[in-house]
């Protein structure tokens, strides 16, 4: 089964997922947020069309490890989604937490990297964080 990994920000969550064999991680897209309920259903959606067993979510620690305003934002959608999966059936599903800090740099670099224009690179940003976190978790989990 594959796994979906979420960057989750105030404005968008980026939306990546693996492949069947969980070696490599690709963005699928960028939701618009709406409001927590509403996210989390969608969110719902790409983990029933995937069929993914796990969901990864970045967790935005500070540089020293601290919480910061935007992680508590991120551990009430978790239990949004958590919730909402338990009422569906959905309760197996593993949500896990994911290092992410640097991942938006990281990306933002690829993106740069592969000569994108800023108006684009703000469009996808998310998305590209999104596999980073989900690549980062894949190979974690490998070594």
């Amino acid at each position: 089964m594959r796994k979906i990994a979420l960057d989750v920000g105030d404005k968008t969550i980026g939306v990546a997922v693996s492949d069947a064999l969980d070696i490599t991680a690709q963005g699928i897209t960028t939701i618009e947020r709406i409001g927590i309920r509403k996210d989390a259903g969608k969110v719902m959606d790409y983990i029933k069309e995937y069929d993914c067993d796990t969901v990864v979510i970045g967790l935005p620690k500070k540089l020293d490890g601290t919480d910061s305003p935007q992680t508590e934002k991120v551990y009430e959608f978790k239990t949004m989604l958590e919730n909402k999966m338990r009422s569906s059936g959905m309760a197996h599903i593993k949500v896990e937490f994911y290092d992410e800090r640097f991942t938006t740099v990281m990306a933002e670099k690829v993106l740069i990297e592969a000569d994108m224009r800023r108006q684009k690179r703000k469009k996808v940003i998310d998305k590209q964080a999104a596999v980073i976190i989900l690549q980062g978790y894949l190979d974690a989990r490998k070594a």
